[in-house]
């Protein structure tokens, strides 16, 4: 098994390389990029991939399955019942490969977990923080531990109502409350629209011009958290943020990128946050120039964040297997550092959270099962200093880019400041 796996990666190598030749010979790109097309049609033949079809049959015995869609191959799964969540979705039609990550051995038991019910959706709605002393998560005296940590079923299973809906967007409403770790209680009104993205509204947010080759899908989320209460949110009782979780299928050749600002340590603190859950090795997180690579294999429990003075607005991953760039922008206000901290321990700087964070699934301890396997790209929203009546919103859009390696980077290198040759170099076997 180690020998194909090494088989495998040398001959990426050379395909990475004949993406170089074509990407930097004037004299006959048309030539390299036709041969690679090739090359990679006829690796795409002997794939079996989950479709789209398959996993919005699968659901559909299980849940509602909302579908939108802008034109006939760009299609998005949402469902009600799980809080808005967008399930899946497909940059080539019904037939087209599934990019969000369903956990069906979940859904056929039929049973409700205790803690979590790690359903799957390549975008959840949900709230933070996680951990300290004002978690939504952990009851007022309680361990920070496994077994005294509840994901709220507002977030886990509860439904979510249908304000509006068209083919290519759909908008959810909720009235909720919450109360936190020190006892204070918050009312307010959840907003969350959904919407399928056209290929000229991809063009204009990334500033960009896609080839025609390129088979995409985009959808942004509006999601906006109003304070119905009577009191003021504030700093000293504990604040909300809104936490957006994408759950993707894992590959052995897929890398996650991370852009980051630069500035020295005294000044920006660290440059990635990695400890988590123990010290990330350095064969799986490496830091170069200009990004942060991070492996998304599905084979070894990690988590990394950036501070809100590291973070840029944008994170993707791109997998070598099925030659998909996927990229995640959303909304960072400008000069505001206070997010909330969800480390499990009462915390000397509550605000002192990440903004981005990105998960590997792997075993959690020798003898337990890994949750999934997946990987996940997340963003968050500052933490939400409402007066009554206050609203904040936290905008986030999901692109998947499947296609030629070659016109992938334009896309890439465009969006994240680094090349796909670059990305595929970064773990490489030697």
């Amino acid at each position: 098994m180690k020998q194909k796996l090494v088989f495998r990666t040398q001959r990426v190598g050379f395909i990475v390389l004949s993406i170089l030749l074509a990407v930097s010979c004037k004299s006959k790109p048309e030539t390299e990029k036709d041969n690679l097309s090739t090359e990679l049609q006829e690796n795409n033949k002997n794939e079996n991939i989950i479709t789209y079809a398959d996993d919005v049959s699968f659901m559909k015995d299980y849940i509602d399955i909302i579908e939108l869609s802008n034109n006939n191959k760009a299609k998005v799964a949402v469902s009600a019942k799980l809080q808005g969540r967008v399930m899946t979705s497909s940059s080539s039609g019904l037939n087209g490969r599934s990019y969000g990550w369903i956990n069906k051995e979940l859904f056929k038991t039929k049973e409700i977990q205790e803690h979590i019910n790690v359903f799957g959706g390549e975008e959840r709605f949900w709230l933070g923080p996680e951990g300290g002393q004002y978690s939504i998560f952990f009851k007022k005296g309680s361990e920070f531990t496994l077994e005294d940590w509840y994901t709220p079923k507002l977030i886990d299973l509860e439904h979510f109502d249908i304000k509006t809906k068209t083919s290519s967007s759909v908008t959810f409403t909720k009235t909720a409350s919450l109360v936190n770790y020190s006892g204070f209680k918050f009312d307010f009104d959840i907003e969350r629209e959904v919407k399928v993205l056209s290929k000229q509204e991809v063009n204009e947010d990334l500033g960009i011009e896609l080839p025609n080759e390129i088979n995409t899908v985009a959808y942004k989320t509006t999601n906006s958290l109003t304070n119905s209460g009577k009191e003021d949110w504030e700093k000293e009782k504990g604040l909300l943020s809104i936490w957006l979780l994408g759950m993707f299928n894992p590959s052995p050749e897929m890398t996650i990128v991370i852009p980051y600002k630069k500035g020295n340590e005294a000044e920006f603190g660290v440059i990635v946050n990695d400890d988590y859950f123990g010290k990330v090795p350095a064969e799986r997180l490496i830091v170069k120039e200009n990004a942060i690579y991070f492996k998304g294999d599905g084979n070894f429990r990690s988590k990394i964040g950036l501070s809100p003075k590291r973070a840029k607005n944008v994170l993707g991953s791109y997998d070598g297997v099925s030659k998909t760039l996927t990229i995640v922008k959303y909304n960072k206000p400008k000069g505001i550092t206070d997010y909330v901290n969800s480390k499990w321990e009462i915390q000397e700087k509550p605000y002192a959270g990440d903004v981005v964070n990105s998960y590997n699934d792997g075993v959690p301890e020798p003898g337990k099962k890994p949750l999934g396997p997946f990987y996940e790209l997340e963003t968050s929203s500052p933490a939400l200093y409402l007066k009554a009546g206050e609203q904040q919103t936290h905008i986030q859009t999901t692109y998947h880019f499947e296609g030629n390696p070659v016109d992938l980077t334009k896309v890439s290198e465009k969006v994240l400041g680094v090349s796909i040759v670059e990305i595929m170099n970064v773990f490489m076997v030697k």
